[in-house]
């Protein structure tokens, strides 16, 4: 009989657990033919300015021993994800109750977040009234069956690491991500910034909101480009897990005026040289249809559940 407790995510202590866990059940999980979240994915959402933290405590952690063998968490209020160990499906059906029951809905619903093999999660989940409602569509790149090689657009360059402003680097992610919708990148000294922020949305960029590096991020592999007159005009930042063979690509902006010159290829072709020689295995993307084009060779999906 086993003996499982429950413990509360707690974020000053929890993050090398979480990690960790996550980190092991990605290998397990593709040994079976399942996927699993990728490990930084909780990271990025949790050292990010536009999560939430508000109900982090909620997060949930199933334990035998000292080992976790679950872990239900968010990333945007109302999308809540499962990590659950190959072997302990039995907990399936208590941790759908608990996400259920424990998290908050956000715009009057709530979401469960299946990864491919999930189906005693997802099978608890039909029980409580859930059904499939979508899928998300993501692109990776198979770096064992497929190759990237597109060239660096002449008049522009890569910032080596020694160089990297992080001023230049704020203005073309605020560019990059936010400009659209929240105007123009200015006044960014001013710590007591008086805008009307949405936890939901993305403020990447914005100086006086960034925090401390994830323990977890590997900065020294991002790229960022830049024009003939040093403007950062393209960056695409990177999680390197060399235990999953993962390249975790998170985020990717070029900013406007610099679009569709082929600047994204061109630094995901780099980030597909570096990481190959590295023995990378997966160089994740995103649901557009652009990393399809470039070369993206496989599509994997979130299962979305939501009451009826």
């Amino acid at each position: 009989m086993r003996k499982i407790r429950t413990k509360q995510f707690q974020v000053l202590t929890d993050i090398n657990l979480a990690w960790d866990f996550m980190v092991e059940v990605y290998n397990l999980a593709i040994e079976k033919g399942m996927r699993s979240i990728e490990p930084p994915f909780f990271e990025y959402a949790l050292t990010s300015s536009w999560m939430n933290k508000d109900y982090l405590h909620l997060c949930r952690f199933w334990m035998e021993d000292e080992e976790v063998v679950g872990f239900v968490f968010y990333e945007n209020l109302g999308d809540i994800y499962f990590v659950l160990r190959p072997g302990y499906e039995e907990l399936a059906e208590e941790m759908i109750v608990y996400a259920d029951e424990a998290f908050p809905e956000y715009n009057g619903e709530k979401q469960l977040m299946f990864s491919k093999g999930q189906n005693a999660l997802m099978e608890a989940a039909g029980k409580y009234g859930f059904q499939q409602a979508y899928k998300e569509k993501t692109y990776v790149l198979d770096m064992t069956s497929t190759t990237l090689d597109y060239e660096l657009p002449e008049g522009f360059r890569f910032v080596e690491p020694e160089e990297l402003d992080p001023v230049k680097l704020s203005r073309c992610t605020w560019k990059g991500f936010n400009e659209w919708e929240l105007g123009p990148f200015e006044n960014w000294e001013d710590t007591n910034d008086k805008r009307d922020w949405n936890p939901h949305k993305s403020y990447t960029g914005v100086l006086n909101n960034v925090m401390a590096p994830p323990p977890h991020s590997t900065q020294e592999y991002n790229i960022i480009i830049a024009n003939e007159e040093g403007e950062y005009v393209c960056f695409c930042g990177m999680w390197w897990v060399p235990e999953n063979g993962l390249a975790y690509m998170e985020p990717l902006c070029t900013i406007p005026e610099y679009q569709h010159k082929g600047l994204a290829s061109a630094a995901l072709t780099e980030h597909y040289k570096r990481f190959k020689q590295m023995d990378g295995k997966v160089l994740t993307g995103g649901g557009n249809e652009f990393y399809k084009r470039i070369g993206y060779n496989v599509e994997e999906y979130t299962l979305v559940y939501k009451k009826a």
